[in-house]
């Protein structure tokens, strides 16, 4: 297996508040350095499921508060996230690479991710974001075109969530990769964008972040994607009495897992399918599936879930 890696980090690596993803951060660094040091190339991208609804929020505020402006689209907000966010991330693996006598540059990249706008997830949203809403902001929000969704205490937004196609930096990521340079890219998912002519526009939807994930794995040749989350392992019968941690899964076993309703559709379900469509590319792959702190373990196989052909 070669030495280039993409790792995935869920949204467990941060924090509701700024404090809170300082400190998670601080130790989701400490793990990544553990991989640089051990000598893997290392493309890193995130979750930004609490930070751009919080983003999103602040900015309807702010036109309710300035009527002249109006509400930053959603495609702004994921490209605001991937600053705030990658500028936490930069900063704190630089310093525990530091701290282990390794100078390596550390970059943030704004990254845009090409959908089809003829992806079925624009006529059936699937992602909530933003704040909760009473009646009359939810039925404001359905004569702009927008969908909303009862929930507990009112209702929420509800966008999109389209398959990602191509990442349009990758020329940029690789260049860097390739470099010995530790990149930040296609933070929550990437901005997705729409081709019009020499131009790209910003899509009103969310990309999953693990299948955007994958995508990257495939744009820099990557033979290991890394998907860190809150649990050591893939469980069955999660959170039961019947639980059963799985150590391995084949393609054909994981895709029977899905069918059988076994994993969340908020939480592992995108997980398990990115791995699945990551290795049944050509070549020798694996995706692994573990937890933010046990990075290096899993890649040596002493803990993790592997995925493999």
């Amino acid at each position: 297996m070669n030495d280039k890696i993409v790792i995935a980090l869920g949204h467990k690596a941060f924090g509701n508040t700024f404090p809170k993803q300082k400190e998670n951060v601080k130790a989701a660094a400490a793990s990544i350095a553990d991989v640089i040091e051990a000598g893997y190339k290392v493309v890193l991208t995130h979750s930004n499921g609490t930070q751009v609804g919080m983003i999103h929020s602040a900015m309807r505020e702010h036109s309710l508060l300035e009527p002249s402006n109006t509400v930053a689209p959603i495609s702004i907000c994921t490209a605001m996230s991937q600053g705030y966010i990658g500028f936490d991330l930069q900063n704190e693996i630089r310093a525990a690479l530091l701290e282990r006598g390794i100078y390596r540059s550390v970059v943030s990249l704004v990254t845009q991710v090409r959908v089809d706008p003829f992806d079925p997830a624009f006529g059936n949203p699937s992602k909530l974001i933003g704040k909760v809403m009473d009646y009359t902001e939810a039925e404001k929000e359905k004569e702009k075109g927008n969908y909303v969704e009862p929930v507990e205490g009112g209702y929420r937004r509800i966008i999109a969530a389209p398959t990602p196609m191509e990442i349009y930096e990758k020329d940029a990521i690789n260049t860097l990769v390739n470099d010995n340079q530790v990149v930040i890219a296609a933070g929550g998912g990437g901005i997705p964008v729409l081709q019009q002519g020499t131009r790209l526009k910003g899509a009103s939807g969310v990309i999953e972040k693990d299948l955007a994930a994958e995508c990257l794995a495939e744009c820099i040749g990557a033979d290991t994607l890394l998907l860190l989350t809150g649990v050591d392992k893939v469980c069955l019968n999660f959170e039961t009495d019947d639980e059963i941690k799985l150590d391995s899964m084949s393609v054909s076993e994981a895709q029977g897992y899905i069918d059988e309703g076994h994993f969340r559709s908020k939480s592992m379900l995108p997980k398990v399918q990115a791995a699945v469509k990551f290795v049944s590319n050509p070549g020798e792959k694996r995706a692994i599936i573990s937890s933010i702190g046990s990075a290096l373990s899993a890649l040596n196989n002493k803990t993790g879930t592997i995925i493999q052909a």
